[in-house]
């Protein structure tokens, strides 16, 4: 191709047009080409990884491992549980009706295998032994109108069973259950219906439903169990005996042991009589150098451990030898005292040497600040100590010596309220049936309802108005509140926690790490010597008298529990309490209140003061436990390694108890300070555009001059402080950071640090009292049928019928016992009309829930109705 030239002879050039195509530029620069790569390796190759195939098993190799599995643990499992060592698993029995008798399930128990042998020890208690299982099963039986006995039961067993019935449940099961599950219940709980034979088969269902949804807040995944058959019994044996038991961290941590049979004998060195316990050891090793805590007694020594060979063997082919002592080794004893020992000349004062003569000249060196020019006393005070000098010459600075209110004493005992035992009577009407006024007024206590109100009534004033309390007028405020002080930031400000202890606090056990001598004394269970648990035991505990042996009750179960190192020694606890829901206890529980306290394994009573949980480390007092709210009960107590369970019972005076509070062991901490708080109010009298004149709030000059430096603050969320004082009657003047309103309230907070009181008592139960005591009132029923027994009375249902006869018996839910009995018929037109025929019945039984009226025969005729009108 020839390319044209111009008019000039010059040769033309070509010019690419707008739409020439744009090729892509190389990517050398940010990537290295294959060339420059292989130039950079010099010839090395990269090392090939070889990848395993995976290969997915098949659903029959995955079934057939599973079952290996299954299998191995099983074995390992059985081999385990199948030990000499192993106790008898521990099952209690607890009734939810009254009306339920447990020989009859224990007879089923006695008969469901022929090859089971059956015996019975010392102290009444069941024990089967099953050779096709390989185990042996005891039985306990609680009494549960004695919320204490129950308790006791279900603190050893290893197993609990239900028993309910198709009448329903007793009105005191919230109460039961609430405790047990306060406790804490032990695992895989078994619920049975012991006579749903005796209703039709259409209706067991039904009946299982109800009684599960009376439960459901305190046993939501449990099931019924059928134990009509043999076979459902030997079920029960068979997954008892084969489950993996779960234990109760609380209980499972210490070593006890359940009683079978106590004695009192007499110490072969003649030195006085030992208390002889036998029975198994259950959850960690014995040692004899520990201490035993017999619950509603005190703590023990122990003289001697005797290990006796099994009395529940299967067999005798390899019988145990003579038995072993074990006795004490005097390096790990302690002296068993509970409290330290105060030495009165602890703080004496010497005579000072050189040495703390200079350290006391350098320490008179006062502070000196500069204060700006326009600064008032009130602004100067909140200039930080590191901005002052020192000043050597301390004559010139004496007259300058002023009191703060931030560095006065914090427990004041003088101006609290005093304790208030207040109970109350509950009735439950079951009937419209009206009771007479005078017998009514015979069971209710109308100083006893005073108190309840007055109570009631405080509780709710505290509520609406938090701590505050009107100023004295008889006195001055200053010495009224001279132990409190003013705090800058409630949460923020510094507290002292050692700051003007009160003399008990010498009495008491401080760790210095509370937490890692936790850590080491649960290290120390691992490698402990003594008695092994399952090992058939006597214990010869010391210091028990004559008197407190013919206490024990044989119906209560005796258990012994080992005590952790320093859990005998008195200190602070804290216990992080809340109300039960269940309940529906409206009274409020007053700080200071005597409470009956069981914290893991002890029982005692105390008075508990109340506080807020928090974060910080100051914490705000509580005058009242308020039913929905959760709070922090610190009381003096032995040392408790948690977890541990806490319930508070509040015992009334006909001996009866109320659970009123659940909770955990959440510190033991001494230094956890307690500050109570209490509000002063003033009103306003003039206010100006940043000022105001505010009055009522004290009630002469020096009160003003006092507290000044306290910051004031309004309900509406102003703050300020107090500029001057105006007159002779307390009138103050007042400055906000902004305008206040004619109706706001001026409120100053003070604090002062509280400690409890040292009200610790062990809970000591005359365990020879009747069955009633400690046991919750049953409620009784207003209706007094007691005038109208062997006479003719009239019963009408629900529904219309209407029967007469001698009335021989009843109960408080009006369920009623007639003999020679009649029916009235009715007219089958009319269901509310009598016919005048009768039909004789005899002896009958009527249902309360069906009975609308109960009326005397003699004295009673039929009129017309007086509101029908006749034409």
């Amino acid at each position: 191709m020839t390319i044209p030239n111009d008019e000039s002879g010059n040769q033309q050039t070509h010019r690419s047009g707008a739409f020439k195509q744009q090729n892509k530029s190389h990517k050398t620069g940010r990537h290295r080409s294959k060339g420059s790569i292989c130039i950079a390796n010099k010839g090395r190759t990269e090392k090939c990884s070889i990848k395993k195939v995976s290969r997915e098993m098949g659903k029959e190799a995955r079934r057939n491992q599973a079952n290996q599995i299954r299998k191995s643990k099983r074995d390992e499992f059985m081999k385990l549980i199948r030990t000499q060592n192993d106790p008898p698993f521990v099952v209690a029995l607890v009734t939810l009706n009254n009306q339920i008798s447990y020989f009859d399930i224990l007879e089923k128990f006695k008969t469901c295998d022929a090859e089971a042998s059956v015996s019975y020890a010392d102290n009444g208690y069941l024990v089967i032994r099953i050779p096709r299982f390989k185990q042996r099963f005891m039985f306990i039986s609680a009494d549960t109108n004695r919320i204490y006995h129950t308790l006791n039961v279900l603190r050893v067993a290893d197993y609990v069973m239900f028993l309910s019935s198709v009448n329903g449940l007793d009105e005191n099961v919230d109460h039961l259950m609430s405790c047990i599950i306060g406790q804490g219940i032990p695992p895989n709980p078994v619920l049975t219906i012991v006579d749903l034979h005796t209703l039709p088969k259409k209706k067991h269902q039904e009946k299982k439903e109800e009684i599960l949804k009376s439960l459901c807040n305190f046993l939501p995944e449990t099931k019924i169990s059928n134990f009509e058959s043999v076979n459902d019994i030997m079920c029960f044996f068979r997954v008892i005996s084969t489950k993996k038991p779960l234990s109760l961290a609380q209980r499972d941590k210490r070593p006890f042991v359940l009683a079978e049979s106590v004695n009192l004998v007499q110490d072969e060195s003649g030195s006085g009589n030992l208390l002889k316990i036998s029975g198994y050891i259950r959850g960690q090793t014995l040692s004899p150098s520990d201490f035993v805590h017999v619950p509603g007694w005190k703590d023990f020594k122990l003289k001697k451990i005797e290990v006796l060979p099994d009395p529940y063997k299967f067999n005798n082919r390899n019988p145990d030898g003579q038995p072993t002592v074990l006795l004490p080794d005097p390096s790990k004893l302690e002296p068993l005292e509970s409290e330290n020992i105060p030495d009165p000349m602890d703080a004496e004062q010497t005579w000072p040497t050189e040495e703390e003569i200079k350290e006391a000249e350098q320490e008179r060196k006062r502070l000196v600040k500069k204060i700006p020019e326009g600064f008032s006393e009130y602004q100067a005070a909140w200039i930080p100590d590191c901005d002052a000098e020192q000043l050597s010459d301390v004559s010139d600075l004496e007259e300058e010596n002023e009191c703060d209110l931030s560095q006065k004493a914090d427990s004041d005992d003088e101006m609290d309220d005093g304790k208030s035992h207040v109970t109350f009577a509950t009735e439950s009407v079951v009937s419209e049936y009206p009771m007479e006024p005078d017998k009514y007024d015979k069971r209710v206590d109308l100083e006893e309802e005073k108190l309840s109100l007055q109570k009631i009534k405080d509780a709710k004033t505290d509520k609406m108005f938090p701590d505050e309390v009107d100023t004295p007028m008889d006195s001055p405020a200053r010495i009224r509140f001279q132990k409190y002080r003013g705090l800058k930031s409630f949460r923020t400000s510094p507290w002292d926690p050692k700051e003007n202890l009160p003399a008990d606090y010498a009495r008491i056990f401080q760790f210095e790490n509370f937490k890692r001598t936790e850590k080491k004394v649960r290290k120390e269970l691992e490698d402990k010597e003594g008695a092994q648990p399952g090992t058939y035991v006597n214990l010869y505990i010391e210091g028990v008298t004559e008197q407190e042996f013919e206490n024990i009750d044989r119906g209560m179960p005796f258990v012994v529990i080992g005590t952790l190192p320093h859990e005998h020694k008195m200190t602070v606890v804290n216990f992080l309490l809340k109300r039960p829901n269940v309940l529906d206890s409206e009274e409020p529980i007053k700080s200071k209140e005597e409470l009956v306290i069981q914290c893991g394994y002890r029982r005692f009573k105390c008075c508990p003061i109340f506080s807020q949980l928090g974060k910080g480390t100051v914490h705000k007092y509580e005058r009242f436990f308020q039913p929905d709210e959760t709070v922090v009960a610190t009381v003096y107590a032995p040392i408790q390694f948690p977890p541990s369970s806490v319930l508070a019972f509040k015992e009334h005076e006909d001996t009866s108890v109320e659970l009123v509070a659940f909770g955990r062991v959440l510190s033991v901490d001494p230094n956890r300070i307690v500050v109570k708080r209490t509000v002063l109010s003033g009103h306003p009298f003039k206010v100006n555009r940043k000022s105001a004149v505010i009055r009522f709030m004290f009630f002469n000059r020096e009160d003003v001059e006092w507290f000044k430096p306290i910051e004031l603050r309004t309900k509406y969320g102003r703050r300020g402080h107090i500029r001057e004082t105006l007159g002779t009657h307390g009138h103050m003047k007042c400055v906000f950071d902004k305008p206040i309103k004619s109706q706001d309230t001026v409120l100053m907070n003070l604090y002062k640090r509280v400690f409890p009181k040292w009200t610790y008592s062990e809970m000591y139960t005359p365990t020879n009292a009747s069955s009633d005591h400690k046991e919750r009132k049953k409620k009784e029923s207003i209706v007094d049928l007691s005038r109208y027994l062997e006479k003719v009375i009239c019963v009408k249902f629900a529904g219309g019928r209407e029967v007469s006869g001698i009335l021989k018996g009843y109960d408080p839910l009006v369920n009623l016992v007639l003999d020679n009995t009649t029916e009235h018929l009715r007219d089958p037109d009319d269901p509310y009309k009598l016919n005048g025929e009768t039909r004789h019945l005899g002896l009958v039984v009527c249902r309360g829930t069906s009975v609308i009226l109960v009326c005397p025969m003699d004295g009673m005729e039929t009129i017309a109705n007086p509101f029908v009108q006749h034409e």
